[in-house]
């Protein structure tokens, strides 16, 4: 993959987005800002950035293929070739604008990066974001990260990350270690948090990383994914990024080993005991590559779970 990247300019974003703003106005939000939700004083909307296309056997090659046809027809999935939304959570709380990850930028996947115009349709511009917290390294949640004078795109946030990921990706054996499909994921991911290295905030597990926001170790995905648990009185959300990467096998067979997780058997084990727990507190979730804009909740099923998409 082509690390020469040239990422969206925040000047040239800026410039041109409030032209077609100006043209457009309202009529770009129902495109855009497709899912919005207000949980205390904290208001939520889930933005798109767009839609990666992924080879089926990236998720599926470790699962057993007779049990997984079923499945496939169930859900109309392909199996050679699946095409996930990319959900990105916004949340503004007091004075505060956070961003739940950047999103790919526009190098990554040919349908992914949008999120410069979803905020757009919101009217956010990317100076007015405060924080930027990732669940995860990954191109499709930390590529965006840049523009093309390699810049902070967002230039007056912090920054923030769970300190297992940090030290991952920062590490130079990352890129020898992970494997050849993989090895390009590990020179980005060093290339931009280097960009980082003297701004960033770390957290662990279980901490308050801002007021009413919870960083939970949900590792498996990668070796330091992150969900978060925003709260407020008994008012509450789980942010998944992708410990729960989709709404058909992770749902049905939990259990199974899934081809898109670094460490597949972790995966499996949080993935149920996260399952377990939203749906026994009927929590409402994000997630990362969910349907209808990835808000909703997990279903408890005789044998499985099932995800209940809010429209």
């Amino acid at each position: 993959m082509n690390e020469g990247e040239m990422a969206l300019s925040r000047r040239k974003f800026l410039a041109g987005s409030a032209g077609v703003a100006t043209v457009a106005g309202l009529a770009l939000r129902p495109r855009f800002a497709h899912a919005q939700l207000v949980l205390g004083d904290m208001k939520i909307d889930v933005v798109s950035d767009g839609s990666l296309t992924l080879p089926g056997g990236f998720l599926f090659d470790p699962m057993p293929k007779d049990e997984l046809a079923p499945i496939l027809k169930k859900y109309d999935l392909s199996a050679e070739v699946l095409t996930p939304p990319c959900n990105v959570t916004l949340m503004r709380h007091g004075d505060r604008t956070v961003l739940f990850d950047v999103g790919s930028g526009p190098d990554f996947a040919p349908n992914a990066g949008t999120l410069l115009a979803s905020l757009e349709a919101l009217g956010v511009v990317p100076d007015d974001v405060t924080d930027v917290i990732f669940t995860h390294a990954h191109p499709d949640h930390l590529w965006g990260l840049l523009d093309d004078f390699d810049d902070p795109l967002f230039p007056e946030a912090s920054y923030m990350i769970g300190k297992t990921e940090w030290d991952y990706w920062i590490d130079p054996k990352t890129v020898d270690e992970i494997g050849e499909s993989r090895a390009s994921f590990a020179v980005g991911a060093a290339r931009r948090l280097a960009m980082l290295e003297d701004s960033i905030t770390f957290f662990k597990d279980g901490e308050e990383i801002l007021p009413g926001v919870a960083a939970r170790a949900t590792f498996g995905h990668t070796p330091g994914h992150m969900a978060f648990e925003l709260r407020d009185g008994s008012e509450s959300l789980m942010i998944l990024g992708d410990c729960i990467g989709n709404h058909h096998v992770a749902f049905e067979k939990p259990q199974w080993h899934s081809g898109s997780d670094q460490n597949p058997e972790l995966g499996a084990k949080t993935r149920m005991a996260l399952l377990d727990q939203l749906a026994a507190e009927k929590m409402r979730v994000v997630g990362f590559h969910l349907p209808n804009s990835g808000l909703g909740y997990v279903d408890k099923t005789a044998d499985a779970y099932r995800f209940i998409a809010e429209s």
